[in-house]
């Protein structure tokens, strides 16, 4: 895929959050925007970045990257187009010496989850956070109150399992998606599970298989759930869309407005005591509210009493490696909710 689609694909996301800058990069999202059509040729000086590497005039960032990259960092690293004013990362980083190249940093292994170890590697007691502390330190969210609930066709909200959803979904014609998709997918797991994954749609694995989450992304999320000492079969895992959306594009407003209901329904059946909204999706329409989902992470939002916590979808993440760390974060807040819960 073409770098430059990666790298506004990306960049878009990052504005819609709200943030201005790149976060590895020290870049501005506007001006890295226009340099999605950057030829190699010199950069007038002043404007915050540098002509483009030696060797490189006239090529195009496709042509600097190669048709193997599907990184967005590389092909403008390749490019030479870099920020002129680069600050000390982090961890103390800066500017290599005048004459000598910059080493480029490993990439982070897209499948790594958590980003840091939680325990000792030896078998003794795990001492992160997880299990050395109970307190929920949170600011509260969005209060979604029972007598708010949307309306529920009476034809779901007579269904008294999760196997009759299920069987429901299988010839659901609430919307267009049934037509377009294989398979239904309904969700899968513990009936009574304490935590629920809810995500945005199924995708081409799970339409093929009718299973949540078992292409790359589901198995981060396994990953994301043994993080937090949680196994598949221990939570229920579902998504808003019980159809995939074809060439998964974006859900439509009617479409979760067909298919909410079932996930409703689930919730009520279920009764978990934390829920875990991965994705922009999820979160609004769990939420029913259109704010960015940057400023939905961190708190703890209540769903119909049930505590719901907001977090990156983990297809973000193998696009982002960058969130994986505010993904741990908010995990281990959805652990720690789940093990100060009163016992069933």
């Amino acid at each position: 895929m073409d770098a430059r689609v990666l790298l506004r694909r990306y960049l878009e996301q990052r504005r819609d959050l709200g943030e201005s800058e790149l976060v590895l990069d020290g870049l501005k999202v506007e001006d890295v925007m226009r340099l999605l059509g950057a030829t190699g040729r010199s950069v007038p000086a002043g404007e915050g970045r540098r002509s483009t590497a030696a060797g490189g005039e006239g090529r195009s960032v496709r042509e600097l990257a190669g048709d193997q990259s599907d990184d967005w960092r590389t092909a403008l690293h390749d490019a030479g187009v870099t920020n002129d004013a680069q600050q000390p990362g982090p961890r103390g980083t800066s500017t290599p010496p005048e004459g000598k190249a910059a080493s480029r940093p490993a990439p982070i292994p897209r499948m790594a989850f958590p980003p840091e170890p939680i325990g000792p590697t030896t078998g003794a007691e795990p001492t992160n956070e997880i299990a050395s502390t109970k307190e929920i330190v949170a600011p509260r969210g969005i209060v979604v109150p029972s007598i708010e609930a949307q309306l529920m066709p009476g034809a779901i909200e007579r269904l008294d399992s999760l196997d009759a959803i299920a069987k429901q979904v299988k010839n659901c014609t609430r919307c267009s998606l049934h037509k377009t998709a294989t398979n239904p997918v309904p969700g899968e797991g513990d009936p009574n599970a304490d935590l629920v994954c809810v995500g945005e749609a199924p995708g081409a694995k799970e339409d093929e298989t009718g299973r949540p989450f078992i292409g790359q992304a589901g198995q981060l999320l396994t990953k994301i759930l043994a993080a937090i000492d949680l196994t598949r079969e221990q939570v229920f895992i579902c998504n808003v869309l019980k159809h995939r959306p074809p060439a998964n594009r974006n859900p439509l407003p009617e479409e979760v407005e067909a298919c909410s209901p079932y996930l409703i329904r689930q919730l009520e059946l279920i009764k978990p005591k934390v829920i875990v909204a991965f994705g922009t999706f999820a979160a609004q329409t769990l939420l029913n509210s259109k704010t960015p989902i940057g400023q939905l992470r961190g708190l703890v939002h209540q769903y119909h009493g049930i505590p719901l916590i907001v977090t990156y979808h983990p297809a973000a993440l193998l696009r982002n490696p960058a969130w994986k760390r505010p993904t741990w974060e908010d995990v281990k807040l959805a652990r720690r909710i789940l093990d100060s819960s009163p016992r069933s």
